[in-house]
């Protein structure tokens, strides 16, 4: 049996430096209010008599300040004053994917956590997340903590969910000990920030994907400057941001996928589970959130066309959202697993989103696929995705969803030919999942990290 290392031991939050830090975190939250400031401005005041002359000012200053601050446009206030910590970090990560529309974040840090368990094994990768789904992470081997999204609390307000991000996050690295903090996410929460700037001796990653809508909200301007390392996994397009304020050093990938070819089950394996027969076409169909029995739902004109065709279909149904009922239509199974791009060997072709997931799924599987974007999500541009595999040939993307051109789609999809033509078009717009260069990249760090 091994002997202990050094640092192996976890850390206990009734220890005398946690018990000062979460002091010294309370303390600095009340000093950082608005209202505390903005007593400070008037005792200030009362102390020196001179300064009731320029008070208004004063105030109108300070509010101006705190409303800068909450839009991210100047950094937040604290005066927070920590501390070196003189115990060891263990061999130790923390992930924190957040819960956005699909599973985009959290696949990508699952895919990375993966590969750095296979390459150093006495890794302990803990989870900190919103996602709900924590049945993966268990069959995935990894311990996991739960922070419900702030939308899951009734009229919560965003500086108490923060306070509780904080005093969570701050609460798991004081047992853990980590080495690294690996964060996926689009918006850098302002709990998390809190929790890891004032952490030292740890390497703080941000993995964040590009092709965003340029209306999108724009970041802090102190978002960056508590990463270490910013990992931008590629997409179908290239970069156009251009971001005006100061960046940590960043490195690219490729586009990072959960699962690779050799992790695909045989044909039968599904159509043996839902009961479709083997000489059947069988398309699997994802769009996302979609009630199936509103007739002018994308979702409802989907299984109708393919109905008609009498093409049998598997409806992939998100972890994340409601339950579909499929009653009305024939020859259609319900599939809520996951990952469900491992029964792709199944399937002769997909009607897809274009989110991340999907479509690079599609295009390393050489799934001939009908792609529907979703132009409605707040910050995925899916139209400008799902183009380029539309160029190449590899994709037929529908813009405006109508039971004549889902009729026009599926009668070129399902001509054999066309489909081998689409598989080769795939293979040509194919790249080696950046999740293996990722975790590379990091177990390396982690070594040199003493």
């Amino acid at each position: 049996m091994a002997s202990k290392r050094e640092g192996d031991d976890y850390g206990s939050l009734f220890e005398r430096d946690t018990s000062l830090d979460k002091a010294k975190r309370a303390s600095a939250r009340i000093r950082a209010s608005p209202t505390f400031r903005l007593g400070l401005v008037f005792t200030r005041s009362v102390q020196r008599p001179w300064r009731l002359l320029w008070l208004p000012l004063s105030v109108f200053w300070l509010l101006l300040t705190v409303v800068r601050e909450r839009l991210g446009h100047i950094p937040r206030f604290s005066d927070y004053e920590g501390f070196e910590r003189n115990n060891i970090n263990r061999e130790s990560i923390v992930v924190f994917p957040t819960n956005g529309v699909g599973f985009g974040h959290f696949t990508r840090a699952l895919a990375i956590s993966r590969r750095m368990k296979k390459i150093n094994p006495n890794l302990e990768i803990v989870f900190f997340t919103t996602m709900p789904t924590l049945h993966i992470l268990q069959e995935e081997g990894f311990p996991a903590y739960h922070l419900p999204g702030r939308k899951k609390f009734q009229d919560m307000g965003p500086s108490t969910w923060n306070e509780i991000t904080e005093e969570m996050l701050s609460n798991v690295f004081d047992i853990h000990r980590p080495k690294a903090f690996i964060f996926d996410g689009t918006y850098p929460y302002r709990g998390m920030l809190n929790a890891i700037k004032r952490r030292d001796g740890i390497l703080r990653i941000w993995i964040r994907r590009q092709n965003f809508k340029k209306s999108r909200a724009s970041l802090p301007v102190d978002g960056y400057s508590h990463f270490d390392l910013l990992i931008n996994p590629s997409d179908s397009t290239k970069n156009e941001e251009n971001e005006v304020i100061e960046s940590p050093p960043s490195i690219n990938c490729d586009p990072i996928t959960l699962l690779e070819g050799g992790d695909l089950l045989p044909r039968e394996s599904l159509r043996w589970r839902l009961g479709v027969p083997l000489d059947a076409t069988l398309a699997y169909v994802q769009l996302g959130a979609g009630k199936v029995n509103d007739i002018v739902s994308d979702l409802w004109i989907v299984l109708q066309s393919l109905n008609d065709k009498g093409i049998y279909a598997v409806v992939g149904e998100s972890m994340l959202g409601s339950r579909i009922n499929t009653d009305d239509f024939k020859n259609i199974r319900i599939l809520r697993d996951y990952p469900n791009s491992q029964f792709f060997n199944s399937f002769d072709f997909s009607i897809i989103a274009g989110g991340y997931n999907s479509y690079h799924e599609s295009i390393n599987f050489s799934m001939p696929s009908i792609c529907i974007p979703n132009v409605s999500t707040g910050m995925d541009d899916q139209l400008r995705r799902a183009r380029v595999a539309e160029e190449k040939g590899a994709m037929i993307v529908i813009r405006d969803v109508t039971i004549e051109n889902m009729h026009l789609a599926l009668d070129n999809i399902l001509d054999e030919s066309f489909r081998e033509k689409m598989r080769s078009s795939c293979a040509s717009l194919r790249r080696p999942s950046g999740a293996n260069q990722v975790a590379s990249h990091i177990v390396k760090l982690l070594e040199e990290i003493t």
